[in-house]
């Protein structure tokens, strides 16, 4: 197992916030991980401890070195895309280009040119005449040039139409993401991420509630639309969570047999969702 990320017990105070408390998380090279939670759980924390931007107790390793002693190190093998990312408006995006290109000894300036070559982005245009999405695709071309073994990205797509959203995550699963490489995204707009994900992390409170690949998830949880004289029954298995789709109770269950459950109605997967919202419910 070559483990890219390598948490164990990372515990950060904001004050009298417990910001991550006692977070271990391992992932493997070539996962895509998706990491979920609502505001203030511990995600930009966590991420924060992952680039060496802020001091955690704790064993931490990142591609087989310390953050918070190694940074410099470790960025010549990282790339990290967040919804605050901030070019300056006088900016070209040539200029934008030439600076990476000195900064950083894995950028293909060549590769960024040929992916802004299918957009409307044009070299000569200033940071402030170009709209969100299309500082987003900028970034992304600057990425993609980079031949790094660690992406994260946070909030990529926040603000964006569903039409830049879609074609920002297609392009970055068909000509980024290989088996040597491996992506971390933070999103709260989850239902466009799921099919991409090989795993899936939860945290609230900065514990985490959930860690898990996506394929144990799709064997462990299971959503029933109970019929109504199998209520009892179906309550009687214990169900993680309970809620209403048009009048009918729909249920869910971990760890329990389909065969099982067949009898009490018609069976579900959850997405990552519902089973997002069963999980924080159940421990608020």
């Amino acid at each position: 197992m070559s483990l890219i990320i390598d948490a164990k017990n990372l515990n950060k105070r904001y004050g009298t916030t417990k910001a991550l408390d006692g977070v271990d998380l391992k992932v493997e090279k070539g996962r895509i991980l998706g990491l979920i939670g609502p505001n203030g759980a511990g995600k930009t924390t966590l991420l924060k401890a992952l680039l060496g931007l802020t001091s955690v107790d704790g064993d931490l390793s990142v591609l087989g070195l310390d953050p918070r002693t190694k940074r410099h190190e470790l960025m010549q093998k990282i790339c990290f895309i967040a919804d605050v990312a901030v070019l300056p408006r006088w900016l070209k995006v040539s200029q934008a280009l030439e600076f990476v290109a000195g900064v950083h000894p894995r950028f293909n300036r060549d590769k960024a040119e040929a992916v802004l070559a299918h957009t409307n982005i044009k070299s000569g245009s200033r940071v402030r005449e170009l709209s969100k999405g299309m500082i987003v695709q900028l970034h992304l071309a600057i990425v993609m040039a980079i031949d790094a073994e660690l992406l994260i990205l946070d909030e990529p797509t926040l603000g964006l139409d569903i039409l830049f959203r879609k074609g920002f995550y297609e392009q970055l699963l068909n000509e980024y993401f290989d088996e040597e490489r491996t992506i971390l995204i933070t999103t709260h707009q989850v239902e466009e991420v799921e099919n991409l994900l090989t795993d899936l992390v939860f945290i609230k409170d900065g514990r985490i509630l959930l860690d898990e690949s996506m394929e144990t998830v799709g064997e462990r949880y299971t959503e029933v639309r109970v019929r109504a004289e199998q209520l009892d029954n179906a309550q009687a298995l214990g169900p993680i969570a309970s809620r209403e789709v048009f009048g009918r109770p729909v249920l869910m269950f971990d760890s329990i047999e389909r065969q099982q459950l067949a009898g009490l109605g018609e069976l579900h997967q959850p997405s990552i969702a519902d089973l997002f919202v069963a999980k924080i419910k159940g421990v608020i």
